[in-house]
């Protein structure tokens, strides 16, 4: 007997969303994924930020694919007009291929040796400065929607003095990981950083991915969302585009925090979790508005109880910390906005806005804000590239009531490296023509030190029961302080593969505050490949 089923009236558009979510087009091509690090991204400004294309730019580092309106251009910067053909392993590395590079219908894969060697000397602290790492990256692409990438860094490095207090205080370095072991007599630093990733696509508008790295949310220098600041962790983003114009992302991601009372089984760190949302949406060509949540998590109390079932875990619209077990430390909450408008051609204005709902903070000292202007082919100059922004964030954002709770890993910050109670203005200018890449940054600070036994958010404590005013009505109070950082770097690129270059540098700073008055004066020459943000600009 042949059974005979009509669909209902509800059926019938489910069915239609559910096919579309997962059905799968050969047409999107084979995935790339681009390490973020700004020096490279910046070149894409052309095509990101021009009024004829319509990409979602503030979600990084980005999967490329086939059909992606950014190949052309990302393609080009990693291609130099020659044609070489060599067997040699040595004259490949020195040339625009991988070591290893293998391509056929059915997969692709990579793999190239790194290294940075860097030597310098601090004038002004009388130190000489070097840095040593090794390392390897492996790529492949299987199929059209399958990608993995690993790389790994071992690593030894002297640093002029500013960099060397900020590794001794928080025992990690800058932007990469925390040290093997404190500084040796001679004021060296081993540590290593590994990144691995799996992207897949199971359907053309919907992308997972997996992994230890970081994600940087925002169109501009810095972000007070979440930045690459602080060190890779583990982490799992869903991400998916409803439709064209509004893309989804829902990260899950485990930190640590090494200050805490130490109990669990791993026997070093006590873990937090930490869940996003972003929503972002193209309006129109020109402009984007997007929505961010944010929630930190403690995987459990000072006496080893696990955190309860947490409904924020799944929540996908906006957190709350009422929704979280009512036994444990309150859950750690934050919102905020990433809006950008074109308004010429490669010319774009972008902000931020970050309001730490923690409660009983008044709303005065618990929001933060960023405002820039960034593009190309300025003065009609072409590959002249530019970004001046404003950040600044009152006392106390990213505070938790407990501060296993607090928004950091390793107790870095996980938004602005200045952490909180500060104004930043900062402007990169960037250059290159040929091989040859010009690039000088410049910075000014006011912040706040510590006074005493109060702590006003200038770096995020690391203890729970900080006397903290309820209310502060602006950014600056505590123990005046200022930064005054330049930097200008020239490299000469041999394989843009992996960035391959010889580069020289100059570095000046000054922190002073009616405690101390520390200056920088240095130069370098390194010989660098990898994609990687070493930051020395804090």
């Amino acid at each position: 007997m042949i059974h005979k089923y009509a669909l209902k009236k509800w059926q019938l558009p489910v069915l239609v969303f559910i096919c579309c979510l997962f059905y799968t087009s050969a047409c999107y091509g084979q995935l790339i994924y681009q390490p973020y690090t700004y020096q490279i991204y910046q070149k894409l400004n052309t095509t990101l930020y021009s009024p004829a294309t319509n990409e979602h730019t503030s979600m990084k580092p980005y999967f490329i694919s086939d059909s992606s309106i950014i190949k052309k251009q990302y393609d080009s910067l990693f291609i130099i007009k020659t044609d070489y053909s060599h067997k040699n392993w040595l004259k490949r590395t020195f040339l625009p291929k991988h070591l290893i590079d293998v391509k056929n219908k059915d997969y692709n894969l990579f793999f190239d040796f790194l290294w940075d060697v860097e030597l310098g000397h601090d004038y002004l602290g009388n130190r000489n400065t070097w840095l040593n790492s090794r390392g390897f990256q492996f790529g492949a692409s299987i199929g059209k929607n399958f990608y993995i990438y690993t790389s790994l860094y071992e690593n030894q490095g002297k640093f002029p003095n500013y960099v060397s207090d900020y590794i001794n205080t928080k025992r990690l370095v800058p932007s990469e990981y925390p040290v093997n072991v404190l500084p040796y007599d001679n004021g060296s630093t081993d540590w290593s950083r590994v990144t691995s990733i799996i992207g897949y696509k199971p359907a053309k508008n919907i992308l997972l991915t997996l992994g230890q790295d970081k994600i940087f949310i925002g169109d501009g220098y810095r972000s007070l969302l979440l930045s690459d600041n602080a060190p890779n962790y583990p982490f799992f983003k869903f991400s998916i585009d409803i439709i064209k114009s509004i893309q989804y992302n829902s990260i899950w991601a485990y930190f640590q925090d090494r200050n805490a009372p130490n109990f669990n089984v791993f026997t070093n760190n006590r873990r937090k979790f930490g869940v996003f949302h972003y929503i972002d949406w193209n309006i129109n060509k020109r402009a984007s508005v997007a929505f961010f949540n944010a929630l930190i998590s403690e995987e459990a109390d000072n006496s080893g109880n696990l955190h309860g079932f947490d409904f924020n875990f799944l929540n996908p619209i906006l957190f709350s910390p009422s929704l979280g077990p009512s036994a444990q430390v309150a859950d750690h909450t934050l919102a905020g906005l990433n809006a950008k408008y074109k308004v010429f051609d490669k010319t774009a204005i972008y902000g931020q806005f970050v309001m730490d709902q923690t409660i009983n903070k008044g709303l005065s000292n618990s929001t933060g804000y960023q405002i820039g202007v960034r593009g190309s082919d300025l003065f009609s100059m072409q590959h002249l590239n530019y970004l001046f922004e404003y950040n600044t964030v009152s006392p106390s954002v990213y505070y938790g009531q407990n501060a296993i709770v607090n928004y950091t890993h390793f107790s870095d910050p996980l938004g602005d490296p200045f952490g909180a109670n500060f104004k930043e203005l900062l402007g990169i200018v960037n250059y290159s023509i040929s091989k040859f890449d010009l690039q000088f940054e410049g910075y000014f600070v006011n912040l706040a030190n510590n006074s005493g036994y109060n702590n006003y958010g200038s770096g995020i404590p690391s203890t729970t029961y900080v006397n903290l005013p309820q209310i502060i009505n602006n950014s600056g109070v505590g123990v005046p302080a200022t930064i005054k950082f330049a930097e200008g770097t020239l490299g000469y690129i041999l394989n843009p593969k992996y960035n391959l270059k010889i580069e020289v540098g100059g570095l000046l700073r000054q922190e002073k505050s009616s405690l101390a008055d520390t200056k920088t004066a240095m130069i370098t020459l390194g010989f660098k490949c990898g994609f990687r943000n070493l930051y020395r600009d804090f």
